[in-house]
């Protein structure tokens, strides 16, 4: 079924009572050209691109709890494509524009909202440096504008502008930055998916990799045995997972917080995001302040966090705007953050024939969706890496290429 204006009638006529699932839940079959480990954004993204692009529609998603239970469902909702290097630049902005035309592509309201992002600079070096990354970024022919103060005052006026520690002097703006609706992308790719043929598995958690000749015949899972031609990891834990394959990977896991506030009216227009008192905040679309914290400084697969960690963050918001003092925060959670040591993504074919790795993507995971998912898909149908990908492979970390821009991420690096 197409949605709607017309369909959404129709089903109003019958009380909607005659709404078809979004997609189905089938048994797992013996072999699949290509298993994909993962139900989140990006595993469900990539099933959805290599039948879409490449018509390869044998395909399975395996997912050890519901789909979407993973970081997708976790995350601060927010995309954007003001990054420096050329490494990550050009596919930040083709993740961006894939964002742009994503609801209409899949059919499906991901209430794609771009609503701009303000990046905060307090010092003259910062500033300056602000104005690098706006010009590398003008360059590659993303959107970037530099503005002063006032201009931030006008947008923003309710930012302590006169008695913070570290003075507001202006901010890196880009307009087509913005925020998604973390869940409906799932739902949404799934759907796209599951119409193209795609079998989702949910509740099959894989527990081995069987290899035969050094090469990948599928996969031991909690539902039995099922084989493939390629296997693609596109989960969280992608240590745990690769061990099995005998494969290392230079990751390492910390949780990542967030909280939400009780809903307010309509506060402010766009994100803001200030690196030097580290804390970032958007308004969804119910009026919730939605708040991003930093990781934590140690290595866990706890979805819990510190709550130092929390605390610091809000002391930040609290000093970025003194009216939000008094607002209550409803709840707190935590997602795991796969992070390499140059904190760039790693999108890559791996020693072991067959296989396929998608991770470390840091606090950019859910921003890249479209754009990890596109390319991904990309390298498995064609056994070769698209140009907006090349330099994310496991090699740059023997050869030393590597794509250092842990600053882009902001707060959270």
């Amino acid at each position: 079924m197409r949605y709607s204006a017309y369909s959404i009638f129709k089903e109003a006529l019958s009380g909607n009572r005659m709404w078809k699932p979004a997609w189905r839940e089938p048994q797992p079959k013996p072999h699949y050209d290509v298993i994909i480990v993962g139900g989140g954004g990006h595993g469900l993204a990539t099933a959805y691109y290599l039948a879409k692009e490449f018509g390869i529609t044998n395909v399975a998603v395996l997912e050890k709890g519901y789909l979407g239970s993973g970081n997708v469902g976790r995350n601060t909702t927010i995309i954007r494509s003001n990054y420096l290097l050329e490494g990550n630049n050009p596919f930040y902005e083709f993740s961006l524009k894939l964002w742009e035309g994503l609801e209409r592509d899949f059919n499906y309201n991901a209430m794609v909202s771009q609503r701009g992002m303000l990046n905060l600079f307090h010092s003259d070096g910062q500033r300056d440096e602000y104005a690098r990354k706006g010009n590398g970024m003008r360059l590659h022919g993303v959107d970037a504008e530099l503005l002063d103060r006032e201009q931030v005052r006008k947008m923003m006026p309710y930012l302590n502008f006169d008695h913070a520690r570290f003075p507001i002097m202006g901010a890196l703006y880009q307009r087509r930055a913005g925020t998604v609706r973390h869940d409906a992308v799932a739902w949404g790719y799934a759907r796209g998916a599951d119409q193209r043929g795609v079998d989702i598995i949910q509740h099959c958690e894989v527990t081995g990799i069987r290899r035969e000749n050094g090469v990948v015949v599928g996969v031991e899972t909690t539902r039995g045995f099922i084989g493939c031609n390629k296997l693609a990891l596109a989960a969280g834990h992608t240590t745990t997972i690769m061990k099995m394959a005998d494969v290392r990977v230079p990751l390492q896991s910390s949780p990542l917080q967030a909280l939400v506030s009780e809903p307010l009216k309509p506060i402010f227009p766009c994100v803001v995001m200030s690196n030097t008192v580290h804390a970032y905040i958007s308004q969804s679309d119910k009026g919730e302040l939605v708040i991003g914290a930093g990781t934590d400084q140690y290595n866990s697969y706890s979805q819990t966090g510190g709550l130092q960690i929390i605390t610091h963050t809000l002391d930040a918001i609290c000093e970025l705007f003194p009216m939000f003092r008094r607002v209550k925060m409803m709840r707190q959670w935590g997602g795991i953050v796969d992070n390499t040591p140059d904190r760039s993504a790693i999108q890559s074919k791996t020693p072991v024939p067959g296989l396929y790795v998608n991770c470390g993507w840091g606090t950019g995971g859910f921003k890249a969706t479209p754009g990890s998912a596109n390319l991904f898909a990309h390298l498995i149908a064609r056994d070769e890496p698209h140009k907006f990908n090349a330099g994310l492979t496991l090699e740059r970390f023997r050869s030393g290429r590597l794509i250092d821009e842990a600053a882009a991420a902001a707060v959270a690096h």
